[in-house]
């Protein structure tokens, strides 16, 4: 028999890229994969890469049931939002009904594992909580901050104006670049007897300041960009004006605060002794993104 993955947000930053590593992999002739989808016109999109899709809502046990037939590992991405652990709770509880799931790889986040640690980490401490309990083994991915969140979050204004607003002050981060952590993912996914029972913090090789990210940006796009450091309120007005609400304001504040503490900038291994790979650094990042920027 052929074991089957699933991918959950399977078209967003992370989940799509999942995708594209497990489709290039060389063991993939030996696994189906699944990816799991919120439209039908995403269905389409992954339609083209052989894989086959499926429509998954999180909040409607039916599909979660329907998606899950006949798979043996899943990647577990669920949405930042108040409800993180509810639709974690829902997943999980599906999957250990099926009795056929016997992995399951967790996109949590860094600093899930402190105490007491910020909103955003405590969720998904305890969404892993419910996947310890549930008796299914499990890798738990733990990355900072990702290099990807400048072309998702600061790209716009890079092209427009120059400049990106952050209120960081000087904190330094290990940003880590995407493709490093589906390539820890893929390999958890892959090889369940390696790396069933752990958890990995994922980062990148160096922490830098947002102030030398957009020196870096600057050298590889080859024009001036800056980094404007703003205050809190600032950026609470700025998220508000783009439609998020105030759960996402606030843990973004806590995200931010413990950045200008210093907090976001230890550095891990895990993606060496992983992959076998040094992790890529941000001016890697920033050169293979360029057009993104311009």
């Amino acid at each position: 028999m052929v074991d089957t993955i699933l991918v959950t947000g399977a078209t967003g930053t992370v989940g799509s890229e999942v995708i594209k590593q497990l489709i290039s992999s060389p063991h993939t002739p030996n696994f189906n994969i699944k990816a799991a989808v919120h439209s039908q016109e995403s269905g389409k999109k992954r339609a083209a890469e052989k894989v086959k899709s499926v429509h998954i809502d999180y909040n409607k046990p039916d599909t979660i049931e329907e998606a899950f037939k006949d798979v043996d590992r899943l990647f577990l991405l669920t949405p930042f939002q108040s409800n993180m652990v509810e639709l974690s709770a829902n997943l999980v509880s599906v999957a250990k009904k099926t009795g056929v799931v016997k992995h399951i790889v967790k996109l949590s986040v860094m600093g899930a594992d402190a105490d007491p640690g910020i909103t955003g980490g405590r969720l998904h401490r305890k969404a892993e909580n419910i996947i310890e309990e549930s008796g299914i083994s499990y890798t738990f991915l733990r990355p900072n901050f990702f290099m990807q969140n400048f072309i998702n979050f600061f790209s716009q204004t890079i092209k427009e104006q120059g400049a990106f607003y952050v209120p960081a002050g000087d904190g330094k981060v290990s940003f880590v670049d995407v493709r490093d952590i589906v390539a820890v993912a893929v390999q958890s996914l892959l090889n369940e007897s390696k790396h069933g029972q752990k958890a990995y913090n994922i980062t990148g090789p160096d922490a830098i300041s947002y102030a030398q990210a957009a020196e870096i940006l600057s050298n590889e796009i080859g024009r001036k960009i800056k980094y404007v450091d703003i205050s809190e309120d600032q950026a609470r007005e700025g998220l508000k004006a783009m439609g998020m609400d105030e759960w996402f304001i606030n843990s973004m504040m806590d995200l931010f605060s413990i950045t200008r503490a210093g907090y976001a900038s230890d550095i891990s291994s895990a993606i060496e002794e992983v992959t076998g790979n040094k992790p890529i650094t941000f001016s890697k990042f920033a050169k293979d993104y360029s057009s993104a920027f311009k």
